[in-house]
């Protein structure tokens, strides 16, 4: 995921400040230094970086952060919110017109993801906004554009008009939109032709399609793992075309996303969406906040409870809440779950939105690969229907045929069904209120990662409840503790 390297330098470089309790001018000047380097090495523009610096340091030195019991607290509160600005503030929605149909050019340089993100953008629209989008094939000049755009319609049930090779793409937009208005489409999407590199030809064309069709967006597709440059392809095309906002593509790449922090203070135009993925429902709107949430190690709780609402259904949530409670959870629950939960994304990303996780040591060396879960699936799809309804019944000679059916060894299957337990166990204790179920669930986590070993899964190290109490619980729960030894010394004394 983008941006790891930078969450670790920005983490590292407030937790260091104030450690004693309080915080002096020098604290401040070397933290702001490491501020700067983790910028500049996650490609954010120099500039930008300057601006940023600049800001931050100015807040922090005119606050009573210098005064504060908590100065790390009010350092990163400082950082959360210039880095929120400097993102946009808040999000930007689609520009949608109120004479439909709303027509959206897609621009940007080939290889960037442009024609994938059509895809993803007309699924977007077409479940968040109910509206029938039109895909238009205007890269005469790849064939495979088209093919591959024709594809991604047929795959999302979207008519793509296309027009062949041999014809001009600005006739080719002006067509498609007409045929929209007499069809009742209410979006136009419109997949315009890109280069290896911005030459003025590109560019003249750009503009003759933007004034045949008057589009209500130009959204200009960027790809993060360009760095640097990827702020002068949006610069350069936002001069030309003047873009109303930007979508960045493969920010779940090995990338360092210093784009994403530095197109909108360079463009003025904002970020409206990500692509983090191949899948078409991989499309991201982009929320400055979370995202600066997420760098900081704040987690992202508002983003893990759309995407949970997204794919899971209330109704069947609600009867497996019960077999929880119950304890009654089989392993057809636990296949069906496993499979809800892997649509949301990998488990160390889903882990990092929780407050408070992405601070666990060890946790970015996790790594659930989809062949460890093929595996778990393996086992549990050899067991006999009464043996997944009835996990109790499951003897070690059923163990030793359920081995041989999935190709795994005894110990394997007996390590996952004795997870299983464990984790059925735990979650049951937790639905029924028994206290210190969080560390009860990090234990279980600890073990499955470490004890038994699950493939490809390193030990995460023994958590405590407090890791997930807020500064005041833990205050409270210290002078319970201290009020509870003065009982005792009490009693002692009688």
């Amino acid at each position: 995921m983008a941006f790891e390297g930078l969450s670790e330098r920005l983490q590292s470089a407030i937790s260091q400040v104030g450690t004693g309790g309080t915080i002096t001018e020098a604290d401040l000047k070397q933290m702001m230094r490491e501020i700067r380097l983790a910028l500049l090495e996650a490609d954010v523009n120099f500039q930008v970086v300057k601006t940023f610096v600049k800001s931050v340091n100015e807040r922090a030195l005119g606050s009573d952060v210098l005064t504060s019991l908590s100065p790390a607290q009010q350092v990163l509160k400082i950082v959360d919110e210039e880095l929120t600005a400097l993102m946009g503030g808040e999000r930007e929605p689609l520009n949608f017109s109120s004479k439909p149909p709303t027509v959206i050019m897609m621009a940007g340089l080939q290889g960037a993801g442009k024609t994938t993100t059509v895809g993803k953008l007309a699924k977007y629209i077409n479940e968040n906004g109910k509206k029938k989008p039109l895909l238009v094939a205007a890269d005469v000049y790849r064939p495979a554009a088209i093919d591959q755009l024709e594809t991604i319609g047929r795959q999302l049930g979207f008519e793509v008009y296309s027009r062949g090779t041999e014809v001009n793409p600005v006739d080719i937009a002006y067509d498609a939109l007409t045929q929209a208005r007499m069809q009742g489409n209410e979006v136009v999407i419109i997949d315009t032709a890109g280069r290896l590199h911005i030459n003025e030809e590109l560019m003249n064309e750009l503009r003759e399609i933007k004034l045949a069709v008057d589009p209500d967006e130009i959204l200009l597709t960027v790809d993060a793992m360009t760095g640097q440059d990827a702020v002068n392809v949006a610069q350069s095309f936002n001069e030309a075309l003047d873009i109303t906002g930007v979508v960045i593509t493969k920010l779940d790449g090995d990338t360092r996303g210093g784009a994403a922090l530095s197109i909108r203070s360079i463009t003025n135009k904002p970020i409206k969406f990500t692509g983090q993925g191949e899948q078409l429902d991989a499309l991201e709107p982009f929320y400055p906040e979370r995202m600066s949430s997420r760098i900081l190690g704040m987690g992202d709780m508002m983003t893990l409870i759309e995407k949970a609402q997204k794919d899971f259904d209330e109704a069947r949530a609600a009867e497996m809440a019960d077999k929880i409670k119950d304890a009654t959870f089989d392993f057809n629950d636990f296949i069906e779950q496993m499979e809800q939960v892997t649509k949301m994304g990998s488990i160390k990303d889903i882990l990092k939105m929780i407050p408070g996780m992405s601070k666990i040591p060890g946790l970015d060396e996790l790594n659930v690969d989809d062949k460890d879960i093929g595996r778990v699936k393996a086992i549990v799809m050899s067991m006999t229907p009464q043996e997944r309804e009835n996990p109790d019944i499951i003897s070690q000679s059923r163990r030793r045929r359920i081995a041989k059916g999935c190709g795994q060894t005894v110990a394997e299957v007996n390590q996952m069904i004795k997870q299983f337990n464990q984790s059925r166990d735990m979650m049951s204790q937790m639905s029924n209120g028994k206290t210190g179920g969080m560390k009860k669930m990090m234990r279980q986590m600890q073990q499955a990662a470490g004890g038994g070993k699950m493939p490809g899964m390193p030990g995460m190290p023994a958590m405590d409840d407090r890791d997930f109490m807020t500064p005041e619980q833990i205050k409270a729960e210290n002078e319970q503790k201290k009020l509870q030894r003065m009982l005792k010394k009490k009693k002692k004394k009688r």
